[in-house]
C-alpha cells in the first residue's frame, strides 16, 4: 500500500510530550500498512481484527493498546492508504470519522 501523510502521525507525536507512548506503535502500524496488500475491507479486518470499518472506505484502528485512534481513508482500487486523523480517544470523539 502507498500511505499518504505520515506527516500528520509525526506532527502529532512531536506536538506534545504525553504522546510519547504513540511513537512505536503508529510507526509499526505504518510499516505494516506499507507492506500490506489490501484489496477490500475484509483484507484489512484480516490484518487488524480491532479495526472499525466504516462507509466510504474509512477505517479506523486502535493504536498502543486502544489507547489512541487512526483515521484513515483507504482507496482500495489503487491500494492507497490517506492518514486523515490521529489522536486520543477524547480527541477522537471530538471528530466525526467520516469527514475528517
Amino acid at each position: 500500500m502507498r500511505v499518504i501523510a505520515l506527516s500528520t502521525i509525526k506532527k502529532f507525536m512531536e506536538g506534545d510530550s504525553r504522546y510519547a507512548d504513540a511513537v512505536d506503535p503508529s510507526l509499526a502500524w505504518y510499516r505494516h500498512a506499507l507492506h500490506a496488500d489490501w484489496s477490500s475491507p475484509s483484507d484489512v479486518k484480516q490484518d487488524f481484527r480491532n479495526a472499525s470499518i466504516l462507509k466510504d472506505g474509512r477505517v479506523v484502528f486502535n493504536i498502543a493498546g486502544n489507547k489512541y485512534r487512526l483515521v484513515v481513508w483507504i482507496n482500495y482500487a489503487y491500494r492507497v492508504v490517506y492518514i486523515r486523523f490521529i489522536g486520543t480517544h477524547v480527541q477522537y470523539d471530538k471528530i466525526d470519522a467520516q469527514t475528517v
